[in-house]
This record gives structure tokens, C-alpha cells and sequence, in this order.
């Protein structure tokens, strides 16, 4: 049994970082623009093209043609104000443009003076305007203010969905050459080398053997990291920050420990070793299809019997919202499983059976709050339970820790904030917005630390990680107070 710690609540410091909140906070020039080798190999011309107003006009027909929900979004507002206040950005920037309703008439004015009767006799009676660069700049700026985690949808009594409008204005502006740096480079590398941070196979290998010599000397205990093994049972696909950094390596490490103890016969894919997709951030569904046709594949030659993904937000959302549409079918994994499962859903059901021993007391040195990542919390779900992407998570947490404290009910669950990082946006060259963005969810830690004397913050995704462990100084916190739901099980597990 380990030892009880005496539990030490850090003493909040003052906010070191004030946001300027004005009208004008936020109007800039937006990320980096991607340059052409970064937008060929996806598919998208390099520099802005000479045309580009044609080009960004005709791709919007298109996709208005082929989804119809853009139209309807587009359509249907009424500009009741009930998604006003709800956006993080908005909270952090005041920037009128970051209203969610704001940001959709970047493209609704538009969309009103090419494609409607009303705007091209009468552009001026219904806010209709041409796509000037005056008008390009600012969908190039304020679509990258847009993290596409859905808060503002589950306010508006029409469901309109802002990320989808993000997502077409950003894949307009890929095919007409202004395409985010950030983002085209990651895929970039997923293509070229099979991950997002571009580590080579021998970098994982080493990686792994690594590990593997850490938790020998830790536990005593042989505790495999395989990689490329024929006939294992679970191919485990898993945001590439697990390899590296803390505490995203923590996860890895608990995830190994839990297959081990279950018995469960798994493997990593040096071909397809990450789980992140970000075609989805750039709105691009013919790179999410070839990111996705990547794991189908390893899961084949590898003839696996069952995909499990590690903790990444979006990875999650586009596994369990577009994995079967966009590369399958699965027929040849062992239909009792889904496809595909969530790391948190595999430990809980082996935690509820009573197949992996727990020591919660290793754990009595966190007091532990949960942040609900957007892309779980609103755009997917964990097993056939209802509501299973809020209860699992904390079913697993709670499994190895005494001390769990949710955050206040109005920011937890489908109404959680967003880290300030997602969609794309986890660039340096964006931090001041990031640091903005993360307002209200460091609102909300600050007020279950004081409240119950938090000293860590759980998290299931790899940005809201990375995010946190960035932003968390600016408002007092320490980096090291975030933690992998699975370091959670890591600590506690007894092998």
C-alpha cells in the first residue's frame, strides 16, 4: 500500500496575465500562412491564386450543393443573441467579430450576395457583400478564432452549428491558397512519415524500449511496449504527444500497464501511430479519409482484432463520428467489439469486472478536478451507455482516487469550455488568443481550487494537455498540475 502524502493546495498567485479586453483585441493578421510545400502534398494550390475570388466562389457553391446543413446554418439564423456570450473567445477577447453569430455572417454576407436573389438585387437590404481581400483577411483571421467546440451550438434553439461554417470558410481558403501553416504541415508529416510531430520509426522504437527499461526499474515488473506485432489483439492508435512529453507519457505508460494486467495481447502501428486528425481542422474530408484510411490499413496487415484509441479530443470525435463512413468497413475486426473504442471505455469495463487491482491511496497526494475536452463532451460518446462520454471519465478517475471534485455544473458536461487550443489553433504564433480563450475554464479551476483545495486537473485530450500545461502560468497555476486520466491509473495500478 503506499504511503499517505500530506496534501499541499497550492496558494493561488495573482493573475500575472491581464487580457486586454476591447473591441479591436483580436484583429490581426491570423496564423502563419502555410507555404507551397506545405499545400501541395494535400492537394491545394501553394500561393494565393490570381483568381481567387472565382475559385473561392465556386467552392462554396460546392459545398453548399454537397452539405446541405451548411445552407440550412446559413439560412435559418434569427439573431435572437443566445449564442452571444457563449463562446470562449468571446469571454476572453470581447471582440465583437468572436460572437459566434458574428463569425458566421463572415461567410452568411457572402454566402447572401452570390447565392440568393435577395443579395444580388438588394445587397445592401440584407447585409450582403462581396468577397473582397478586405472580407478574405477577415475570414482568414476569425475562422482561425474558432476552435469548433460546439458550445455556442448547444445554446442556439436552431442547432446551428458554427464549426461547420469554420470548417467550409477554412477549406475555401485551402483551395484557393491561403491554408494555415500550422495545420497543413501536421498533416504533411501523418502522410510522409505517419504521425503529427513527424518522429521517425526508430524514434519510436527507441521510445518505447525506453519505457519499457523505465517501468522495469520502477515497478520491477516486465511491462511490454510493443510496436508492429502480427496478431495481437488491440491495435492501439494514440496522439503522437503520448511518445514524447509530459504528461502525455504518463498515459502511454498507464495504458500499457492496464493491457498488461488485463492480459490483453496489443500493439502500436509504426505506419499508422497517430490518432489526431487534422483534416478535420482544416474541414477538409479528403485528407481526414486518408489519415483515416491509414489506421484501416495497419489494422489489416497487422489482423488485429479490435482498434482502441488513446486520450486525444479529436482524434475521438472524428474515430467515432466519420471512422466507419470515411475508411470502412471493419468487417474483419471481431464483431462483439466497437469500432472503435475509447481507451477510457476499455479500463472502465475492465475496472467494473474486477480485472485490474487498484490502490486509490497512491493517489492521496492529488485532490483531482476533471476537464471535459469539447470534442468528447459534445461531439461523441464512450460505449452504449447514454451520457457515457461524462461518466466514464470520471467512473476511472473516481476508481483511482479518493479525492474528485467536478467543476461547477455550468461548465462541466455538454456545457464545458474549451481549452482556448483546440481547432488547429495550439500555435505559438496564437498564444496571446489562446491565453484569452482559456479564460473561462481557468475561471472555473480557480474556483474549485478554492473551493476544494484542487491541486490537479485531469484531462482526456492531447491539446487540452499541451494547452493547459502552456496557459496555466499566465493565471497562476503550475504546469505540472495537469495529469493524464490514465498517469491517474498508471499510479494507482498494482501489477
Amino acid at each position: 500500500m503506499a504511503a499517505k502524502v500530506e496534501i499541499k493546495v497550492p496558494a493561488l498567485r495573482p493573475y500575472p496575465y491581464v487580457p486586454v479586453l476591447h473591441p479591436e483585441s483580436m484583429k490581426g493578421p491570423g496564423p502563419f500562412i502555410a507555404k507551397p510545400e506545405f499545400q501541395t502534398p494535400l492537394g491545394f494550390p501553394g500561393p494565393l491564386l490570381e483568381n481567387w475570388q472565382e475559385v473561392a466562389i465556386q467552392k462554396m457553391g460546392e459545398l453548399l450543393t454537397k452539405y446541405r446543413s451548411l445552407q440550412v446554418y446559413l439560412d435559418i439564423c434569427v439573431k435572437c443573441g443566445a449564442c452571444t456570450d457563449k463562446c470562449h473567445y468571446f469571454i476572453g477577447t470581447k471582440d465583437p467579430k468572436n460572437m459566434p453569430v458574428a463569425r458566421q455572417d463572415l461567410m452568411r454576407q457572402v454566402y447572401r450576395r452570390y447565392f440568393t436573389l435577395a443579395g444580388k438585387l438588394f445587397p445592401k437590404l440584407v447585409g450582403a457583400k462581396d468577397l473582397t481581400k478586405e472580407v478574405l483577411d477577415d475570414w482568414y483571421n476569425y475562422y482561425h478564432q474558432c476552435s469548433q467546440c460546439r458550445r455556442c451550438s448547444v445554446f442556439c434553439p436552431y442547432g446551428i452549428d458554427t464549426a461547420e461554417i469554420s470548417m467550409a470558410a477554412r477549406e475555401i481558403m485551402d483551395s484557393i491558397g491561403l491554408g494555415q501553416k500550422y495545420c497543413n504541415e501536421i498533416i504533411g508529416k501523418v502522410f510522409k512519415i505517419g504521425n503529427n510531430l513527424g518522429l521517425p520509426e526508430a524514434a519510436l522504437h527507441n521510445t518505447l524500449e525506453g519505457l519499457e527499461e523505465d517501468v522495469k526499474a520502477d515497478t520491477g515488473v516486465d511491462v511490454l511496449f510493443p510496436i508492429d506485432v502480427v496478431g495481437a489483439e488491440v491495435l492501439l492508435v494514440t496522439p503522437s504527444a503520448d511518445f514524447f512529453a509530459e504528461p502525455h507519457i504518463d498515459g502511454l505508460i498507464g495504458y500499457a500497464k492496464v493491457f498488461h494486467q488485463a492480459g490483453i495481447s496489443w500493439t502500436l502501428s509504426s505506419y499508422a501511430s497517430e490518432a489526431g486528425n487534422f483534416g478535420m481542422f482544416i474541414g477538409s474530408y479528403e485528407n481526414m479519409r486518408l489519415i483515416s484510411q491509414r489506421i484501416r490499413k495497419a489494422a489489416l496487415e497487422l489482423k488485429v482484432k479490435r482498434i482502441v484509441f488513446g486520450e486525444c479530443g479529436h482524434a475521438w470525435r472524428v474515430a467515432y463520428s466519420f471512422l466507419n463512413t470515411l475508411a470502412g468497413p471493419f468487417d474483419f475486426l471481431d464483431s462483439k467489439y466497437p469500432v472503435p473504442q475509447h481507451i477510457c471505455e476499455v479500463t472502465n469495463n475492465l475496472i467494473q469486472r474486477g480485472a485490474l487491482r487498484l490502490d486509490k491511496t497512491a493517489n492521496d497526494h492529488r485532490r483531482i478536478t476533471f476537464h471535459d475536452s469539447c470534442n468528447v463532451a459534445r461531439a461523441s460518446r464512450m460505449g452504449s451507455m447514454p451520457g457515457g462520454q461524462f461518466i466514464i471519465p470520471r467512473a476511472v478517475i473516481k476508481a483511482t482516487c479518493h479525492h474528485f471534485y467536478d467543476m461547477p455544473a455550468d461548465t462541466i458536461g455538454d456545457q464545458t469550455y474549451c481549452c482556448g487550443g483546440g481547432g488547429g489553433l495550439l500555435t505559438d504564433d496564437l498564444m496571446d488568443l489562446r491565453v484569452k480563450g482559456a479564460l473561462p475554464r481557468m475561471e472555473a479551476l480557480k474556483h474549485v481550487t478554492e473551493t476544494h483545495g484542487v491541486t490537479h486537473m485531469a484531462a482526456i485530450c492531447a491539446i487540452c494537455k499541451s494547452q493547459f500545461t502552456k496557459i496555466l502560468p499566465y493565471y497562476g497555476f503550475e504546469m505540472d498540475q495537469v495529469v493524464s486520466v490514465h498517469q491517474l491509473v498508471s499510479t494507482a495500478i498494482v501489477l
